[in-house]
């Protein structure tokens, strides 16, 4: 460890940050890490890797605490709280950290944060918890939304929900893929030979890169450092990007040289892979709601060489005249409650509301009343969310259906063969982390009607 920074303290304010309202984990251990770049990889990962243990495992740390503190983990001051979690992930989940280390350094921290009189209470719930984790008694699976809630660290609302909408066997299976290490999965640009310089490439700097399922310019890349050290990124070759985001693009098929509008664009990535797909002669209107979204997908259109993605700010609450009847293709990808990617994002679990939904529902609703209003009559809008929310999505599908002059167009054509299924054939996918190898995601496709006497 780096002599001059405690990176326990580091993770410690990143924790005492993410537990305020809105504050986004990543962004946080994001800006650490740029602020440390000097900081060797082993110390960066060990930063890294207890940030996210611990805000991933929150709810299962607290019950673990709740078993061997006298005072509840709900009672206790924020800074004592998130010092006893990150000890106890520490000795439940990181082998190579010693049970004495982890608690002498958590008991070192209070007294840095000027907690001396807590000392002895932290040291005796951590040493309580070391003699006793094989032990520990844990919720019986009689009372089922207790258990899944606290063996996978998941608010007992979402758990309760998806045994309604989901079943039994497919929430456990999602649970579990969530606290799983995700690899970062890129789509790699160009065709057969673009796609080999870019491999030797990484191969050159030492990265593996394992081809990803359903799409075939998909790949995960491991033992790197920095994706903006990568030359092949650097060049534009490469685009971050999780699979089921290439499938929605994939899916919005847009044609040869066509013009495609797409609504919530930040950071740019499936604008970029329209462009791709749709070729030199295509325009693609990227739009997002503020200046830092817009200058994200700049950036990214920028290194890729992508001329043909325009980005622009625009509230996509907001009509706008000029697009009505202009598109061949939007893409709404719309706002939502983004439990999809829980597992990348596990700040997400621990917001979640059936009041949050529902006003994220309305949302939708006005950006898709204006996403059906910018397609040509015979253009195609492609909707699509990161969550596994019913309300959502399949209800907003069947809503889009039963509103607005489009007809649900099989997603078929479009996928891998182990992707479709009935509902495919009917316009619609829900995939599903634990049953499909990718983020949690929805996608229906639809075709404007076009009225008596047009072409």
């Amino acid at each position: 460890m780096t002599e001059k920074i405690n990176i326990r303290e580091l993770a410690l304010a990143v924790l005492l940050e993410a537990g305020k309202k809105e504050q986004k984990s990543s962004q946080l251990i994001h800006s650490v890490l740029e602020k440390y770049q000097y900081l060797p990889r082993q110390d960066r990962a060990f930063f890294t890797r207890l940030c996210q243990g611990t805000l991933e495992y929150r709810l299962q740390l607290d019950y673990i605490l709740d078993v061997y503190s006298r005072v509840p983990a709900r009672k206790m001051k924020p800074v004592v709280r998130e010092i006893l979690r990150m000890a106890v992930y520490q000795l439940k989940y990181m082998d190579s950290i010693p049970d004495s280390a982890a608690v002498n350094e958590a008991v070192k921290l209070a007294g840095r944060k000027g907690l001396p009189q807590l000392k002895g209470f932290i040291n005796g719930v951590l040493r309580a918890a070391a003699r006793g984790l094989q032990e520990c008694p844990w919720p019986e699976k009689t009372d089922p939304v207790r258990f899944l809630s606290v063996r996978y660290s998941m608010p007992e609302y979402l758990v309760e929900k998806w045994l309604k909408e989901l079943g039994a066997e497919a929430t456990e299976n999602m649970l579990r893929a969530f606290l799983l290490e995700e690899p970062l999965t890129v789509r790699i640009r160009g065709g057969s030979t673009e796609r080999e310089n870019a491999l030797e490439e990484l191969r050159e700097q030492g990265v593996l890169a394992e081809k990803a399922p359903y799409v075939q310019s998909a790949y995960y890349l491991k033992k790197y450092d920095k994706l903006e050290k990568l030359t092949a990124f650097r060049r534009g070759r490469l685009q971050v990007q999780d699979v089921s985001s290439m499938l929605a693009a994939e899916a919005a098929a847009p044609g040869e040289g066509s013009l495609i509008l797409d609504l919530c664009a930040a950071p740019g990535g499936k604008s970029l892979y329209l462009a791709d797909l749709a070729g030199e002669g295509s325009l693609v209107i990227a739009r997002d709601l503020t200046p830092g979204k817009v200058q994200l997908i700049r950036e990214n259109a920028d290194r890729c060489g992508a001329g043909q993605v325009r980005p622009e700010q625009w509230d996509a609450c907001e009509t706008d005249p000029e697009m009505i009847e202009k598109a061949d293709t939007v893409l709404a990808d719309v706002p939502c409650s983004g439990y999809g990617v829980i597992g990348r994002k596990p700040d997400i679990k621990y917001r979640a509301s059936a009041e949050r939904e529902d006003a994220l529902v309305e949302l939708q609703r006005k950006i898709l009343t204006n996403a059906v209003a910018y397609v040509k009559p015979g253009g195609v809008l492609l909707y699509s969310t990161c969550t596994v929310n019913y309300a959502e999505n399949q209800g907003n599908a069947k809503w889009l259906a039963g509103n607005f002059p489009l007809e649900p167009e099989s997603l078929d054509p479009f996928l891998p063969q182990e992707l479709r299924t009935e509902n495919t054939g009917r316009g619609f996918l829900q995939l599903l982390p634990g049953a499909h190898s990718c983020d949690g995601f929805f996608m229906a496709r639809f075709r404007k009607k076009k009225m008596d006497g047009e072409r």
